[in-house]
């Protein structure tokens, strides 16, 4: 694809100096564009021929360089949690009922009290400028485009302002507790300014995991990129060192004494509701809410943390019913497919965060294959529906899906 396009650039650059009259190089640059037009034809018909959302993770690998890549895409360690994440959605089968009229398929849910067009929404990741020159924005405007909620990170290229002044839409900011507590409720402040909706705060994370991909390749932010929420505080740059450039910058600036009284500190520097994020126990589920947490997100990390905890939809069942209904659940992590998002749903999720797929489709085809990307999860939750049985995510139930942990199941009575 880009390489093509790349190849053709470099033909052209080391040939331009070999012609001797206009007329030639002009007839040269004639055929030139034709190979141009050709290369992107050719692109263009691979972006169309995209049918689900693992395939850009296989294009990215390709086109972004070896230390992004890495990051995007690694987990901590063995790298056990990162794949059980994936397989564990395979261990859950449907129970699809039948003759029922599903002409009419509504898919609409309200979170937080917005009302969004499905119940897929965008997971904070980090840099997203290393995989496209418009990072977050574009993320942002697809998402908006898309008729759902986007999570900018603590550590976005893009600041607050700029995401909010790129399109309007529902946003919520992800927060890492910095140990400047003046620094935290700053950045908090910035992001109830710029009309951002809610704070998630990230509550796994007192210590970088072990990436060990990172340490290989002694990962740093490329130098022409900031953390742009921290312009202007020396706090912009994440430099090489002789191990992972971003566990010496979490290690100087994360709060380790990060506490459940920090999350009612929080509500008294803003008035947006705060999830907690990171949760995968029935016993971190009940003091959440205790601390006034108006949601909890079920996640590990993207196995980038502790690994050899559970995947996030093993967990997810638990947290739920520790919940009792009380504030909602979300899901985040290993999310690939619509029926991974219908499983999550009739586990008692009120929607589901996705990050690497996000992240991979604007490395391959920026703000179009963000866009492309919650559309076909969209439309594959969509048919997951109607070939179920279900009209409305109210009608999604436990009796829907089967899990190997279920046996012996006791059947619903008729």
């Amino acid at each position: 694809m880009c390489h093509i396009i790349t190849s053709l650039s470099n033909v052209i650059i080391s040939t331009l100096f070999t012609f001797s009259s206009l007329s030639t190089l002009s007839r040269f640059l004639e055929t030139a564009k034709d190979n141009f037009v050709f290369a992107e034809n050719i692109v263009e018909k691979e972006m169309e021929m995209i049918t689900n959302v693992s395939e850009y993770e296989v294009i990215a690998k390709e086109k972004l360089p070896k230390m992004v890549y890495d990051y995007y895409a690694s987990g901590a360690e063995d790298q056990w949690t990162l794949k059980e994440n994936r397989n564990a959605f395979s261990r859950i089968l449907f129970r699809p009922r039948i003759l029922i009229d599903v002409s009419k398929i509504n898919m609409m849910t309200t979170i937080l009290g917005f009302r969004i067009s499905m119940p897929i929404m965008v997971a904070p990741t980090a840099m997203q400028k290393m995989a496209h020159p418009e990072g977050e924005c574009a993320t942002a405007r697809a998402a908006s485009d898309a008729g759902t909620i986007m999570t900018l990170s603590t550590y976005a290229n893009s600041s607050v302002e700029e995401v909010a002044s790129t399109r309007s839409g529902i946003r919520f900011f992800q927060l890492y507790v910095h140990k400047d507590r003046n620094l935290v409720a700053q950045l908090v402040r910035r992001a109830e300014r710029a009309g951002f909706k809610a704070i998630a705060l990230t509550a796994d994370t007192p210590r970088l995991g072990r990436r060990e991909a990172d340490i290989k390749n002694r990962f740093n932010l490329p130098p022409y990129l900031t953390l742009n929420n921290f312009e202007g505080l020396d706090l912009g740059k994440i430099d090489k060192t002789d191990d992972s450039g971003l566990a010496s910058y979490a290690a100087n600036q994360i709060d380790q004494s990060l506490s459940w009284k920090d999350v009612k500190w929080l509500q008294t520097i803003t008035s947006l509701p705060i999830l907690v994020k990171g949760v995968l126990t029935a016993e971190d589920t009940k003091l959440a809410i205790e601390a006034g947490a108006a949601g909890i997100i079920v996640s590990n990390h993207g196995a980038r943390q502790l690994d050899y905890v559970p995947a996030t939809i093993m967990a997810l069942e638990e947290v739920v019913k520790a919940a009792q209904g009380k504030v909602p659940v979300f899901l985040d992590g290993g999310v690939r497919r619509g029926t991974d998002v219908f499983k999550a749903l009739a586990l008692g999720a009120s929607g589901v965060f996705i990050g690497r797929p996000v992240v991979f489709a604007l490395a391959v085809d920026g703000e179009a294959g963000v866009r492309k990307v919650l559309q076909m999860l969209h439309d594959e939750l969509e048919l997951t529906m109607a070939l179920s049985g279900c009209r409305s995510l109210k009608e999604i139930t436990r009796n829907h899906v089967v899990a190997d942990w279920d046996h012996p199941r006791v059947l619903p009575r008729l």
